[in-house]
């Protein structure tokens, strides 16, 4: 299998981290990732934030009760509609930065470290403390933040291939099977 399907597959939400710091070069290459998502447009909607300072770290993690990882760095990601190159982009930004945030976590597990995708758009009551902690303009929307750092757990390749949600040719309305349990955390 090519590498970067096995990276693609193998890839799995990290919660655990070694308290040992993520080299400002690698967190330069998960930016390069990001930036190389495809955009509406080529609209480039994004800003980043890295923290990797603990004092800032330990006021968002203060914010976020489902949020509380020991990580050594966040990169938040977020959307400026201001800054896009056109209208169209404008309106995708969200799906924009969804794909940066992918690469993200894909560039981290190709490089060995341990990611996780944090939500925070669209709810007010998580925008609100991350704008506060890390002074973002009213315009300026946090989609997310990926915490990345070392792992201090390991977890096998997940396979979520189910074929009741592939269609061929055309959509076809079927009765749905139960949810997989325990399908939270992955």
């Amino acid at each position: 299998m090519p590498e970067t399907i096995e990276t693609i597959l193998s890839r799995r939400s990290i919660r655990c981290f070694t308290p040992d710091p993520v080299e400002h070069e690698t967190l330069i290459t998960l930016l390069k990732a990001a930036m190389a998502a495809p955009t509406a447009c080529n609209s480039q909607p994004w800003e980043f934030i890295v923290v990797t300072e603990p004092e800032v770290l330990d006021q968002i993690r203060a914010k976020f009760l489902f949020a509380r990882y020991n990580a050594p760095a966040a990169i938040v990601v977020c959307g400026n509609p201001d800054i896009a190159n056109n209208v169209e982009g404008r309106r995708h930004w969200e799906q924009d930065c969804s794909a940066a945030t992918e690469n993200i976590l894909l560039a981290a597990a190709g490089l060995g470290l341990g990611a996780v995708w944090i939500g925070v758009h669209p709810y007010p009551s998580k925008i609100k403390p991350v704008a506060e902690v890390l002074g973002i303009p009213e315009n300026v929307i946090p989609l997310c933040m990926v915490y990345v750092g070392h792992p201090d757990e390991t977890k096998p390749p997940s396979n979520r291939y189910n074929e009741h949600r592939v269609y061929w040719q055309c959509y076809e309305p079927r009765k749905r099977k139960a949810k997989i349990k325990n399908a939270k955390y992955t």
